[in-house]
């Protein structure tokens, strides 16, 4: 804070004594003191004022990098740093007609309409049954 030699300080004893006196010296002393450690009060009241505001400014900072964090879009940055251009996702998308005034191609029937019949469907012949080496069996 301040910066005083002792030589300074002597100085100003020297001068407090012949101006004030022996007698009311004390009395001078014990008021300065008492004035210096109310403003060392105030400046410590002061002091914690300011770490304050600044723990809680630090605080607000934290609080913001913590909701940046948890608003983080994983799905967002991961298209972004994957597939910049769009490639990929384009490629897993239906294909594009290259004439869009061809008819696209015919897709099974719906549900609703019936099946063909089993008389209209040939059915397969079944297979014979093996023999055995030995011959028939009884």
């Amino acid at each position: 804070m301040f910066d005083f030699a002792w030589s300074e300080l002597a100085l100003i004893a020297v001068v407090a004594l012949v101006v004030i006196g022996p007698k009311d010296l004390p009395r001078v002393l014990r008021t300065t003191g008492q004035w210096v450690r109310k403003a060392r009060a105030i400046a410590r009241e002061f002091q914690s004022s300011l770490d304050q505001m600044v723990r809680e400014a630090e605080l607000d900072d934290v609080k913001r990098d913590i909701d940046t964090a948890t608003s983080f879009d994983f799905e967002k940055e991961f298209t972004k740093t994957v597939d910049p251009q769009g490639e990929l996702q384009r490629s897993l998308s239906e294909p594009v007609l290259a004439n869009p005034m061809a008819e696209p191609p015919s897709l099974p029937p719906p549900a609703d309409e019936p099946l063909p019949s089993p008389t209209e469907a040939k059915p397969e012949p079944a297979p014979e049954p093996a023999q055995s080496p030995r011959g028939p069996t009884p």
